[in-house]
């Protein structure tokens, strides 16, 4: 749980960062580039290091049928 809080401490981090340059401000532009920037960064890292970060996706329910 400590690490989920750390990334979205960081993306919140950026996005904040972002929405500092910008004018008008675009919040949610700035929150999924910041997503973005933080998934590429820990990503980048994690092959330089040689381990494996998984990225949780949503599944859409309510799409796929269960039989």
């Amino acid at each position: 749980m400590k690490k989920k809080k750390g990334l979205h401490d960081e993306v919140a981090r950026v996005a904040h960062e972002l929405s500092e340059k910008r004018a008008p401000k675009r919040d949610l532009e700035d929150q999924l580039e910041a997503e973005k920037i933080v998934t590429e960064k820990h990503k980048r890292h994690a092959r330089e290091t040689e381990q494996q970060v998984e990225v949780a996706a949503k599944t859409r329910q309510g799409f796929r049928r269960h039989p």
